[in-house]
Order: structure tokens, then sequence, then C-alpha cells
């Protein structure tokens, strides 16, 4: 039986721009659980950590795979289950914050998302680039 080829490893800007899709698209899941059980009378809070959860699932399937071509692996997922505990606490503290920040302004709810957003992606495409998925 012969054993099928290994992925040719991907250059950086292609990683950086298949991260940056699949977090477009984990965020808008993310986003949209957020605003939805909000709307729905949930908390900001816990509205914003159970998005969290959702967007950070469907980032790791899809980045495990398609952006760093790794194979299932039990450390590895363990591995980014601790760095997204990590930006877990990061991303919710941030925007907890910046909606006190912005409190009574209309568009404090996307603006704190995006900050949060923006500074967990950037820590989380960076660790798993350099540790986690490094070949």
């Amino acid at each position: 039986m012969v054993e099928p080829a290994a992925p040719v490893p991907l250059n950086l800007r292609t990683q950086v721009l298949r991260f940056v899709l699949t977090g477009g698209f984990s965020a808008v899941v993310d986003y949209g659980i957020y605003y939805g059980l909000h709307a729905l009378g949930m908390a900001l809070d816990p509205a914003k950590a159970i998005g969290f959860v959702a967007g950070t699932l469907t980032a790791y399937l899809i980045n495990r795979r398609w952006t760093f071509q790794a194979a299932p692996s039990r450390a590895r997922f363990l591995a980014v289950m601790g760095l997204y505990a990590l930006t877990f606490t990061v991303q919710v503290g941030l925007n907890h914050v910046l909606l006190q920040a912005f409190v009574d302004r209309p568009w404090r709810m996307p603006i704190a998302f995006v900050i949060a957003q923006g500074t967990a992606t950037i820590i989380n495409f960076i660790v798993q680039r350099v540790v986690i998925f490094r070949r």
C-alpha cells in the first residue's frame, strides 16, 4: 500500500490569508450567536462567552485542516484548547472592559467585538503557527 504524499507546506502569506478567511467566517458565527443570544434577553458577558466558544470550535476545525494542513492529534487539540482558554480570557475580558468604556454609545457592541476579536486573532495565529502547528 502506498502512503499518500504529505501536503506541500503552505507559505506564510497563504497561511495568513486562509487564517484571516477562516477567522472572518468564525467571527460571523461568534458575533451572530453573541448578538442573537443578547437579543433573546441573555446578558452580554454570557452571550459573548457562548459565541466565542462556537466561533473558536469553528476556527479550530477549519484551520487544523485547511490553514495548517495538520492531521488530527489529541495533543494538538489539547494545546489549541489551552490557547483558546487564554484567548477566551483575553477576548471576553477585553470585550467587557471596552463595553464599560463605551457605555451609552450605540456602537459599543460592534467596536468592542472587533477590537477584542482582532487581539485574540493575532495571538491565536502567532501561537498556532510558531508553536502548535509548526513543521
